[in-house]
């Protein structure tokens, strides 16, 4: 049974890495009671599955950590990325709206067309130049249509020592090889999931009300070279790999070349403190088991 004096949150998709973080994370927060399905046991496509899951329990909150990420194979998936990613955040905008939840969902700067020369701002407009940046925008859409109580945090460049991400393939490749070429001409910022997943209980565990569309990433920016540069300077390998830049690194899909997002309207908030990318990676590189 559900202890009726903690915050009950429903978190989705939490075999992913951020949802891996938020497991890190549950006992610091003596007042939630966080309730973790991974997408074999809740699939946020099939309302009748989400429906009889949600409504067995009383939840205050969802966070969608479910979403459909592979920027590549999106451009041939369509369909089953704007399932996913569009289709599926309705049913949880639905969900809530229905029960009087706050919905809390994950998005993306690759919502943005990269020509700005300047950090994003919220109310900047979209223009995503990709299938991946254009499910997570009309995902976006539905949320902002349906329910009034939400969240939707834009992030960007996710890494931390879960699944699949640019920080663990270059620590594999470090292992490996003795040269790397490295895009240099996209700029965003890495943001350690961790940090996030830290932002999200947060803003729970203090009762937040102040909804809305928020950007949160670490401080900075770097290109992917800058990235792999400073994972390898960590990692004690920058002498013993050959580090190149290339600006003409093959993809099927487009990316925004410029894509930083301004954390003003996070830093605004009650008691949020965002570390610069640096510092954030240093911390986890240094906590590793």
């Amino acid at each position: 049974m559900m202890n009726s004096n903690k915050i009950n949150v429903m978190i989705t998709g939490a075999s992913g890495q951020l949802g891996q973080c938020l497991q890190k994370l549950d006992g610091n927060y003596h007042n939630l009671n966080l309730c973790f399905y991974e997408s074999e046991k809740l699939d946020i496509t099939n309302k009748i599955n989400l429906k009889v899951i949600f409504e067995s329990k009383s939840f205050d909150y969802i966070i969608n950590c479910a979403a459909y990420t592979n920027v590549e194979l999106a451009e041939k998936e369509t369909e089953k990325a704007y399932l996913i990613n569009a289709e599926g955040v309705k049913n949880l905008a639905e969900i809530c709206e229905m029960n009087n939840a706050t919905l809390i969902h994950i998005s993306t700067d690759y919502v943005f067309d990269g020509q700005k020369k300047s950090p994003y701002l919220e109310e900047d407009a979209t223009r995503p130049i990709n299938e991946y940046g254009k499910s997570k925008l009309l995902g976006e859409k539905y949320i902002k249509e349906i329910v009034n109580r939400y969240f939707i945090i834009r992030t960007s460049w996710l890494y931390s020592s879960y699944g699949n991400n640019f920080y663990n393939t270059i620590l594999k490749k470090a292992k490996i090889v003795n040269e790397l070429s490295i895009v240099s001409s996209e700029r965003g910022t890495p943001t350690n999931a961790n940090d996030l997943a830290g932002f999200i209980l947060q803003l729970i565990s203090h009762k937040n009300m102040i909804h809305g569309l928020y950007h949160y990433s670490n401080l900075g920016e770097a290109s992917w070279y800058d990235f792999a540069k400073e994972i390898l300077r960590l990692e004690g390998k920058l002498d013993s790999i050959k580090l190149e830049k290339t600006d003409n690194y093959p993809t099927f899909a487009e990316r925004p070349k410029y894509s930083v997002l301004d954390k003003k309207k996070c830093l605004d908030l009650p008691d949020v403190c965002i570390l610069n990318w640096k510092e954030s990676l240093r911390i986890l590189m240094n906590n590793r088991q």
